[in-house]
């Protein structure tokens, strides 16, 4: 084993232990930001995988498509949403609790019986270089391109979802005065600290 082979089974040993790392974080943390922040450095893991396969075009769209947007959605969604409620008892917790197991536990024994059974082609296939971007845009515009077209909706769909938890309600009233509130009141700048002398 030569140290380029020892480095890069290093590096896929390390990029390996952060995405099962992260990704338990972000599944087991109370804390919602945390686990989106743990989520980011998920992705930017996946991205060092590709580039350990020298795809390093997929490696830039997993960093601006996930990191750069999906992940800082969430963030954007996580921080702009301003709902306090109190955390009710959820009934039952302890049965979705071992349902949820279980169900991750089965697809996870799945995994591991088709990286066992399967005969992998190893060592893979040359790299093509610098022509691997244009060989990916003929694929995603004539072979893929219906699950391209529901990616951009998906994405989409969660723009609008983060917009919607995002809106702030408004009051129909002030809470000091009781008057009804407008537009013009909402925009007016008011400085309910200052004390008017001249009624003193």
């Amino acid at each position: 084993m030569n140290i380029a082979t020892s480095t890069e089974l290093f590096c896929f040993l390390v990029l390996a232990t952060v995405i099962v790392l992260g990704s338990l974080g972000v599944v087991l943390l109370s804390n919602i930001v945390y686990s989106a922040f743990l989520l980011g450095g998920v992705f930017m893991a996946v991205a060092g995988l590709y580039l350990l396969l020298n795809a390093s075009f997929v490696a830039a769209a997993q960093v601006l498509v996930y990191v750069g947007a999906v992940n800082v959605l969430i963030l954007f969604a996580i921080m702009l949403v301003n709902k306090r409620e109190e955390m009710k008892p959820i009934q039952g917790i302890r049965l979705r609790r071992f349902l949820s197991g279980a169900v991750c536990a089965g697809l996870l024994l799945l995994l591991v019986r088709v990286v066992i059974t399967t005969p992998w082609n190893l060592p893979g296939p040359e790299p093509i270089g610098e022509e691997a971007t244009a060989r990916i845009g003929e694929h995603l515009f004539t072979d893929y391109l219906l699950p391209f077209e529901l990616a951009s909706v998906l994405l989409l769909m969660a723009m609008i979802g983060a917009i919607v938890l995002a809106r702030r309600e408004v009051l129909t009233s002030d809470v000091g005065t009781g008057d009804a509130v407008t537009q013009g009141l909402i925009e007016q700048a008011q400085s309910p600290f200052l004390i008017d002398e001249s009624s003193t």
